[in-house]
């Protein structure tokens, strides 16, 4: 999931990206108005994402890369694509390592008095060979000397693995509004020179391994924290964010263990709802035991043959000199497994079903193939973007391109939520902002007014901004996905928006189909130097 924009270094004013409102009649984008009309009509007004949001995220759930739910809701995507009469529909898989589900699970204070608590193991995992019931503990292992202080006192314990956090009152927004002075920002280009910051791997997680391995050797239970440390996320992640934020019943949880040939090897980890976490400390410091009953059962699913897959359809081209060429929409099809995965990024998934069901509808005859990929793995470092572009477009790194880099047009990509389109991060690419501006021109009713020179970073599309490549996320309103539902347990169908999802899916159809219709492929930009 992405982190909120970063600037690149500045190649051009922000004012030299707005489309100059004389511009003469002959430099204008063509713009299909009969075309646009249909499609919002289907996507406004005959929409069905709504319908594709509840089979995702309500039917069949969570989509953890490599777990059982994730390929049987890739199996009815596919047969839908099919149904619409979208061609070349399959999957591409890749490895990924071991699948994990969540068999079943239990967690209660039973003392000093019963409690049932909200909390969820993290993925890949173990289990704790059944039901356990054992006292709570917080060890305070800081230095080499505690490993000899608590030798031979932790076996049979369920250890709290942090110190309580703060929890402040709700008086600010949650809600994240696109205000004036944000627009300034979007507009405003970070310095020449400037580099996104790069996390590193500090002593202090090298620490906490040989910790995690203690506590295994000593014979603890379980591992139970209240998410991350906003102190021990380096170089400047917006997790820092999201780990002063999380309360009110909500918490963020991911992986808790490796995918490799080790998984299962290590304690159940468990991230609980920091009030819950919290209390538990407090008894704890107050002198009072804390005892806990708990039930995990996870599985573990070898990878006999490669458990990561992207879904591929086309609404194939029809012009001879330009149909092998390619408009790709696209969203990560995987989530975490704390809610299921509605907003990150069901909601993407289902707006970019929805606009190749509307562009089928209308009977779009496209002059360059469009596209749909759904991608896998996105969660764990772009994966499933990754493979393709191997396969595909070729090797960034080594200089190394294959014919689809040629064929390459554009790529559209939704993850940002359920908030309504606002306008596209144009990626430093100067030479799109006109195009881009007409096209959407026809939206401003919509509420579709930014064109930003910024890059983001942390989604897919940067697989392919990587080689030059016309690559794009929109912009979109952000609504409560940073302080509710982002790989939170609270990411779930309700906190979707229909109306918004109805014109993220519309505004992606229109957006392909004119890209699909133009004499010319979007301008690029070089191939980065390496």
């Amino acid at each position: 999931m992405p982190r909120p924009p970063r600037l690149a270094p500045a190649l051009v004013l922000a004012v030299a990206l707005l489309v100059p409102p004389a511009r003469a009649a002959a430099q204008r984008e063509p713009v299909d108005t009969a075309m646009i009309a249909r499609i919002r009509d289907v996507g406004l007004e005959h929409s069905q994402v709504m319908r594709h949001m509840v089979w995702l995220s309500d039917v069949y759930g969570p989509r953890l890369e490599g777990s059982p739910s994730t390929e049987a809701a890739g199996q009815w995507v596919m047969k839908t694509l099919r149904s619409w009469g979208l061609q070349n529909v399959h999957e591409e898989r890749f490895p990924f390592g071991k699948g994990w589900a969540l068999v079943h699970f239990y967690a209660e204070m039973v003392a000093p008095q019963e409690q049932p608590i909200i909390a969820m193991p993290k993925a890949w995992t173990p289990g704790t060979n059944g039901p356990v019931e054992a006292d709570v503990v917080r060890p305070d292992i800081g230095s080499e000397a505690d490993f000899a202080r608590y030798h031979g006192t932790l076996r049979g314990k369920i250890v709290l693995t942090q110190p309580a956090r703060a929890v402040r009152m709700l008086t600010g927004k949650i809600i994240l509004e696109y205000t004036p002075q944000i627009v300034d920002e979007m507009m405003t280009p970070l310095p020449e020179g400037w580099k996104p910051p790069v996390r590193r791997i500090g002593p202090e997680a090298r620490f906490r391994r040989r910790v995690l391995d203690f506590y295994k050797r000593e014979g603890v239970v379980a591992l139970l924290d209240r998410g991350m440390d906003a102190d021990t996320v380096t170089g400047g992640s917006d997790l820092s964010w999201f780990a002063q934020h999380t309360d009110g019943g909500t918490f963020m949880v991911q992986a808790g263990g490796p995918r490799d040939s080790t998984a299962g090897s290590g304690l159940p980890e468990i991230t609980l709802a920091v009030e819950h976490y919290n209390r538990m400390v407090r008894v704890l410091d107050a002198g009072v035991p804390v005892r806990m009953r708990l039930d995990v059962e996870t599985k573990f699913y070898d990878e006999t043959t490669p458990r990561g897959f992207n879904i591929i359809g086309d609404i194939p081209g029809t012009d001879p000199k330009l149909r092998n060429q390619i408009v790709m929409l696209g969203a990560h099809f995987d989530s975490w497994h704390g809610g299921t995965g509605a907003t990150d990024n069901g909601a993407g998934d289902a707006a970019m079903m929805e606009a190749m069901r509307i562009l089928e509808t209308i009977g779009a005859k496209p002059r360059r193939t469009i596209r749909i990929a759904l991608w896998g793995g996105e969660e764990e470092g772009l994966l499933g973007s990754k493979a393709y572009a191997r396969a595909h477009i070729g090797d960034a790194a080594a200089g190394k391109l294959l014919p689809g880099y040629e064929t390459f047009d554009a790529y559209y990509n939704l993850d940002n939520g359920t908030g309504r389109i606002r306008g596209i991060w144009m990626e430093d690419n100067p030479g799109v902002a006109p195009i881009f501006e007409d096209f959407l021109a026809p939206f401003r009713d919509l509420g579709v007014d930014l064109f930003s020179p910024r890059p983001v970073r942390s989604t897919d599309h940067e697989t392919f901004e990587a080689f030059g490549l016309p690559s794009f996320q929109f912009v979109q309103d952000r609504l409560d996905y940073a302080a509710r539902t982002h790989h939170t347990n609270m990411d779930v169908v309700d906190r979707i928006q229909p109306g918004d999802l109805k014109q993220m899916a519309t505004i992606a159809a229109a957006m392909a189909y004119l890209t699909a219709q133009r004499d010319s492929m979007l301008p690029r930009k070089p191939v980065p130097a390496r």
